[in-house]
């Protein structure tokens, strides 16, 4: 990729014209180079507005190769819920024709009695990857101490998945007192378990924002455990005499993304991305049941972002 970084985000060109394509359009897009594809899936949050059949139907109808589907407190399908609704969400994709081989849970304990039958149900169903809960620090306790504490539920998560055949994978979220923020962490926690069944759900925003440049480094050490990945952008703004985050379009923000694919493709890394789209979307950024946009708006959005990341996903060497 020795290109720039104008060069390379100029490739945004191609979502701008193609907005007007549909489905069928993204994909013959997707695949001009005749090469294998990475997988792009939306992250069901951002069509929480729709049902099962709704989802499926936008999703696919936008260009998604798959969902990937909100399985936790408030989403598309309630954990209390998943033995018998799951397999409908997942069969409503199907029929869509795309795939539900992702999923975003809040499981984070493997004697929580909800985590086994989700688990079990998600994996008869062929799904693959799930995305787990996230763990704090005590702040009456050490950060080792803490550390301490988590290891033997990612173990017996690890041994769990291994029996059901389904990978967990946790996401590097910024923010104090998330565990997981400044990755060195995870790969501490992650350093003794087969990546095979619990790896890093690598989101390069949250990277970007809690390391700066420094970044490269921990995707370098996070690499081996990398078994899915997350597609979003940011700026710093000031609001109200503060710096703070603002979220935006792939492409308009501060994650260096030429850099970012490079070193995808010097470690060699071709796992299926979640798209999130967490800014301004009538609120379907945040999840939100009814939306203040039409669909058409929305959907126009989130065609988009899609074809910006598929756009650089044709130009890796892989």
């Amino acid at each position: 990729m020795k290109q720039s970084r104008r060069q390379f985000l100029s490739a945004s060109a191609l979502s701008v014209a193609p907005l007007i394509l549909g489905s069928a359009g993204v994909r013959k897009l997707l695949a001009a180079d005749d090469k294998p594809q990475q997988s792009v899936h939306i992250f069901s949050k951002h069509l929480q507005w729709l049902d099962y059949k709704g989802m499926a139907e936008t999703a696919a109808e936008v260009g998604f190769d798959g969902v990937d589907l909100t399985v936790r407190p408030r989403g598309h399908v309630l954990p209390e819920r998943a033995v018998d609704d799951l397999p409908k969400a997942v069969e409503a994709v199907k029929k869509a024709g795309i795939k539900v081989m992702m999923m975003t849970t809040a499981i984070t304990d493997p004697q929580d009695p909800l985590t086994e039958p989700i688990l079990k149900t998600a994996s008869r169903l062929g799904v693959r990857y799930y995305r787990t809960g996230y763990y704090r620090y005590d702040r009456a306790k050490s950060v080792p101490a803490t550390l301490d504490e988590i290891r033997p539920r990612l173990r017996d998560l690890a041994a769990m998945n291994a029996h059901y055949g389904i990978a967990a994978s946790y996401q590097n979220h910024a923010g104090d007192g998330y565990v997981g923020a400044p990755l060195w962490d995870l790969q501490s926690l992650l350093k003794d378990i087969n990546p095979r069944w619990f790896g890093c759900q690598y989101d390069i925003r949250h990277a970007t924002v809690e390391g700066g440049t420094s970044w490269p480094t921990t995707l370098r050490l996070l690499a081996p455990h990398i078994n899915t990945l997350v597609a979003k952008d940011f700026l710093w703004a000031q609001r109200d005499g503060k710096w703070r985050t603002e979220n935006c379009p792939l492409g308009q923000g501060m994650v260096d993304f030429p850099k970012y694919f490079s070193m995808l493709d010097d470690q060699k890394i071709a796992v299926p991305f979640s798209l999130h789209l967490e800014y301004s979307l009538g609120g379907a950024e945040h999840g939100a049941r009814e939306l203040t946009i039409s669909k058409q708006q929305a959907t126009t959005i989130i065609r988009k972002d899609l074809i910006t990341l598929k756009a650089w996903l044709n130009k890796r060497s892989l």
